[in-house]
């Protein structure tokens, strides 16, 4: 029997042997490490958003959150003494950053229950080679991972991500089933004037790590008003380099010309365009500000957009994370807010076949 002991060390195990492909680059140390070395060029080949830099960040996250401590640290606040019947559990992936839907897949698996996976077009190749180091770690992961190709079927319950278009067939497809639908979300930092250049640079990490694609990168700013842009730009400097990838280049080109032809106002620095707007999101290359005068204003402005913002940043006390951490969430750090272990046990006593 595949028991919670045995899930747990088995994802130990994986954390490790990804720390070993990332060390062994060129000594190739590891038995994969050619075919790991050739998913990472063909996965970039596939998908140009996906610099080696970015998926070897996420398998660098990832390897820090399979360790021992980690996956304990987070697992120790549920009840896993009981083992029960397997369900089987439908995941559409998201494609937009490396490995998005991979900690939907380690729950699912932890839980002990059954994964049947619809992969993103857009991120195709990593989960399964690493489900492929898993099951060789411990072969009974075999029954429990399934790739689809096409529709889901013969499911107990889905989690799927989307954008807020998809998210509404979602709904509707699934709404016989238990679910959980993520719609499109987006990090937001809060500017409160003390601020070093240090934290504008760490900020800068936060908004363009995977190319501002994540649902945690920040896609907007709140500043005091009338505030003062100056040091802001300065700090983020540090990062005018992506302006030389092709593909973000071009986004930052047509939103300039749009807002340019539409005799829309916005700040600019040659690689980020800042505009003054109460929407969350944004386009690549974009980054919206909005003004607060007090607390309470800000209090309001965030209580207004909550189903908007996965990851709020800053030294402000109404923030999350400090400046740099929101491509660094823990496993209990769930997306949406939406403790996806408790919605899995709860499938055990409340969703019986």
């Amino acid at each position: 029997m595949l028991t919670f002991e045995r899930r747990k060390i088995a994802f130990v195990q994986l954390g490790k042997q990804i720390e070993t492909l990332l060390n062994s680059q060129i000594n190739s140390a590891h038995t994969h490490q050619e075919e790991f070395n050739h998913t990472i060029q063909i996965s970039k080949a596939e998908n140009q958003w996906f610099t080696e830099e970015n998926m070897f960040f996420a398998l660098e996250n990832w390897r820090s959150s399979l360790s021992q401590n980690s996956l304990e640290h987070w697992l120790n606040a549920y009840d896993f003494s009981t083992e029960t019947a397997p369900k089987h559990i439908g995941i559409i992936m998201a494609g937009n950053i490396p490995l998005v839907g991979f900690h939907d897949f380690l729950a699912i698996l932890i839980s002990g229950h059954k994964a049947i996976i619809k992969l993103s077009s857009s991120d195709k190749r990593l989960l399964p080679f690493l489900s492929k180091l898993l099951i060789e770690i411990e072969p009974e992961f075999q029954k429990y991972i399934q790739f689809e190709d096409h529709s889901l079927k013969d499911f107990d319950a889905v989690i799927a991500t989307g954008s807020n278009n998809t998210s509404r067939y979602f709904e509707y497809y699934f709404r016989d089933k238990p679910h959980i639908i993520r719609k499109n979300r987006n990090g937001i930092a809060i500017i409160d004037g003390s601020e070093t250049q240090e934290d504008f640079k760490n900020l800068g990490k936060d908004i363009f790590r995977y190319f501002g694609l994540g649902c945690r990168n920040v896609s907007k700013l709140f500043v005091p008003k009338g505030y003062d842009f100056h040091k802001f730009f300065e700090g983020i400097s540090a990062f005018e380099s992506f302006i030389h990838n092709h593909k973000y280049a071009n986004n930052y080109d047509y939103n300039k010309a749009v807002y340019l032809m539409s005799d829309i106002d916005f700040k600019d620095n040659g690689f980020l365009i800042l505009k003054k707007d109460t929407l969350i999101p944004t386009p690549i290359a974009v980054l919206n500000y909005e003004e607060y005068e007090n607390d309470d204003t800000l209090k309001t402005s965030l209580k207004d957009n909550i189903e908007n913002i996965q990851c709020t940043v800053g030294n402000h006390h109404l923030c999350d994370f400090k400046f740099g951490e929101a491509q660094e969430p823990k496993l209990n750090d769930y997306a949406d807010g939406i403790d996806t272990i408790n919605f899995l046990k709860q499938l055990n006593t409340t969703h019986k076949k």
